[in-house]
């Protein structure tokens, strides 16, 4: 199992889960990967694309300045 960070600091939707989605293919099975975002509706978005992709929304943390971490399980 890794764990992969993905910084979307400063994008706005749609970018941070298109990034996602790029780095999916990338994850095995049981691997983590953690994003830090800052978008309004950053996570509101992971959530949506993990309940269509079927995957594991770990956590989601709040940090300073509205920004958040959130860690998906594949």
């Amino acid at each position: 199992m890794a764990v992969e960070v993905l910084d979307t600091l400063g994008q706005k939707c749609p970018q941070p889960v298109l990034k996602i989605a790029v780095k999916a293919p990338d994850m095995k099975q049981g691997d983590i990967l953690e994003i830090l975002g800052d978008c309004p509706t950053f996570e509101k978005d992971v959530r949506r694309w993990c309940e269509r992709l079927g995957k594991v929304l770990l956590s989601v943390k709040d940090e300073e300045q509205n920004k958040k971490r959130i860690q998906i399980r594949f």
